[in-house]
């Protein structure tokens, strides 16, 4: 078995497009080996900013013959269709041709068979190919080539069994020829190409030369070295995944660096300066044993410097105390006005064109915020101006340098202002939850308007139109639903997300928009199996409708999950479904319910009484229990007299030839499917 080596060495790709690349490569070149037959046993997969690498383990040095078989048109068919198929087999006659019988008619077959060969013959196409089809967000041109990439490309290592690869990558007015070599770190090394024989030779040559070429371990050297270097001061680092992944792709030797601020800047909001230090530098925010914000960063070179790092701390807090220099002076700007100054310009700004202004939006969210925490016991004042406010801060000078902490910065003008702390916390967090990793907000008054604020915008665009289709979300209504369905059930608010949406749906004088029922049971049904939970519960429970109740579904696949783990719940549900199956066969054969009562003087054998009495005796519990939510507990006590049930099924003949004594009997097994379906619809179990 041989391997394959490939690198796509360029000038820096952004870090946020690596990983994808990466990905794209391997796809691209792995389906093309697959369609040319030729296996392989793994493909690992590299990235620094400067290269992408693949290593393709496990391919025979040579290939098979391979027979393959064409199924053309019948012999009768007419003679165009013939033709066709000559033609798309590359035959000049049917004489190379056979004909084979199926199921009585003779059709028309072509047996070829493709040569095998050495491996490393058809790579060079294959790879190329794979090259020409590579997609990314953005690309550019250089030189006087015609083709696109996402940045000039330079050379394209590529050996199998230590070999080159025979190929070239064209350019449109130049080429790039497969080699085996490539070059080091751009500033860490002489700047001189290198052959490589192997994956393994690669790999060290590269790390001899100042890469790192593995992104796992880039990361956990960049991770270690951050605490590390906090850590000699008393300090330690703020988590942040995305911003250590970005990190990841801008260096292929990294080096931490700690520098500093003045003091003063830090009494600016916190997340002003994280949030500059993050988006502009890619700086780490540094904490104390308090756990707040300090006036130090660590910022990562990608060299190693000669005089200790004293030029590069320099120059990046230069230009830190820049940035803060205008984050100050936004943040002073801004306090000249009270929060509520700002609202009349949210005239200007058109929330969607056929949704009207932010200023309309935040009346709206004002007026359904107010609504929410009616419901769930909160100040309907205090959401209503939460409401009102929420939106100010996106015409504050800070918002407008800084849109990724609108909300954040509002709250804090809000505190400034003389707002209530709540209105000002609900502000704050009216955003929340952005994302899976994001909390949802807890205080009351801050859940009416987060609430009010994602269900104004998935109604007002359901209402227009503008659904999601397929991958495509432009306006982020999945994150509004899972949202909505987050803090509902993570605080355990007994809510009817239909009540919600009929009240937003008034607020744009329209009706409950179509389909935004079964977008929100969609996404439901997705979360809870995300949740682990069997996808047949799920199916029970949630249905074909939303019942617009969340946390009380929720609450019934728990308690339904723990049950149908026992042994006594799985016999249940077995005797139920038996009943409701033998039920709704009968009715749609009549065409006709048995929904009406039981007649007990129409009860004949005993088994039958017996289970009309065990049923009269059970139902009051069950019926409270499940008021109660106690949905376990009532199937629970149904399970009592699942052999009741079981005996009536054996000694019991339901289609009596008496119409009155059948019809009874039907209806008796509908007391028990008109119970279980308060809990579930057990005949998807």
């Amino acid at each position: 078995m041989s391997d394959l080596l490939i690198e796509l060495f360029q000038e820096e790709i952004p870090a946020r497009m690596q990983v994808a690349a990466e990905e794209n490569l391997a796809r691209l070149v792995t389906d093309r080996l697959k369609a040319n037959g030729i296996a392989f046993e793994a493909c690992e997969t590299y990235s620094t900013p400067r290269r992408l690498t693949l290593n393709i383990t496990g391919i025979p040095a040579s290939r098979a013959d391979v027979s393959e078989e064409l199924k053309g048109p019948a012999v009768t068919a007419p003679e165009q269709a013939l033709a066709g198929f000559l033609k798309k087999a590359g035959l000049d006659s049917a004489d190379q041709l056979t004909k084979r019988d199926i199921k009585g008619t003779d059709y028309y077959f072509y047996e070829s068979v493709k040569k095998g060969g050495p491996t490393i013959d058809v790579l060079g196409d294959l790879i190329t190919d794979a090259i020409a089809n590579m997609p990314w967000p953005k690309s550019m041109r250089w030189g006087s080539n015609t083709v696109r990439w996402v940045r000039p490309l330079h050379t394209i290592l590529a050996i199998f069994d230590g070999a080159v690869v025979k190929g070239s990558f064209d350019l449109g007015n130049s080429k790039i020829d497969f080699c085996n070599e490539t070059k080091g770190h751009r500033f860490m090394s002489d700047g001189q190409s290198f052959a490589v024989s192997s994956f393994a030779d690669y790999k060290a040559k590269l790390a001899e030369r100042g890469v790192i070429l593995s992104r796992a371990e880039r990361k956990q050297k960049i991770w270690n070295a951050v605490l590390e270097t906090a850590a000699k001061d008393g300090f330690t680092v703020f988590e942040d995944e995305r911003l250590l992944e970005e990190v990841v792709g801008l260096v292929e030797w990294p080096v931490p660096f700690m520098g500093g601020f003045e003091e003063h800047f830090l009494e600016i909001p916190a997340e002003v300066i994280s949030t500059s230090m993050r988006e502009n530098q890619r700086y780490f925010s540094v904490k104390g044993k308090d756990g707040k914000l300090t006036n130090r960063f660590i910022t990562l070179a990608n060299v190693t410097p000669d005089d200790d790092g004293k030029t590069i701390i320099y120059g990046n807090e230069k230009v830190l105390r820049a940035r803060l220099s205008d984050a100050r002076f936004f943040w002073d700007q801004d306090l000249k006005s009270k929060l509520e100054a700002y609202l009349p310009r949210l005239e200007q700004i058109r929330f969607h064109e056929k949704l009207g202004s932010v200023a309309e939006k935040s009346e709206r969210i004002s007026k359904l915020a107010a609504f929410i925490a009616t419901a769930i016991g909160a100040d309907a004042n205090k959401a209503a101006r939460a409401g009102q406010l929420c939106k100010a801060d996106l015409v504050t000078g800070m918002v407008r340098e800084f849109p990724e902490i609108q909300g954040i910065m509002g709250g804090y003008y809000a505190a400034k202002s003389g707002e209530d702390k709540d209105v000002a916390s609900a502000i704050s967090s009216h955003y929340s939850p952005a994302g899976p990793s994001d909390s949802c907000p807890t205080e009351p008054v801050a859940i009416a308007v987060a609430l009010a604020d994602k269900l104004d915008t998935l109604v007002g665009f359901f209402s227009i139109g503008e659904k999601p289709t397929g991958s495509k979300d432009p306006f982020a209504l999945r994150r509004s639903a899972l949202g909505i369905m987050r803090i509902i059930l993570e605080n355990k608010l007994p809510l009817n997300v239909l009540d919600l949406i009929d009240e937003a749906a008034n607020l744009y004088n329209a009706k409950r928009p179509a389909d935004i029922e079964g977008f929100i049971l969609d996404r439901f049904k997705v979360s809870m199996k995300g949740d682990g939970f069997d996808h047949n519960i799920i199916e029970a429970v949630a249905g074909d409708e939303l019942q617009g109740n969340l946390f009380e579904m929720k609450l019934k696949l728990e308690q339904i999950s723990s049950i149908l783990s026992t042994d006594q719940g799985q016999d249940f549900v077995s005797a139920a479904k038996r009943a409701i199956s033998i039920l709704e066969s009968e009715e749609k054969k009549d065409k006709k319910t048995y929904d009406g009562s039981v007649s007990e003087n129409t009860l004949q054998e005993a088994e039958e009484k017996n289970l009309y009495s065990a049923l009269e005796k059970v139902m009051p519990e069950v019926e409270k229990q499940i008021s109660e939510k106690n949905f376990g507990s009532a199937m629970s006590s149904l399970a009592s007299v699942k052999e009741t049930v079981d005996l009536f099924f054996d000694k019991v003949v339901v289609n009596d030839n008496n119409p009155e004594i059948r019809a009874n009997r039907l209806a008796l097994l509908s007391r028990i499917r008109s119970c279980v379906n308060k809990i579930a619809d057990f005949s998807r179990l």
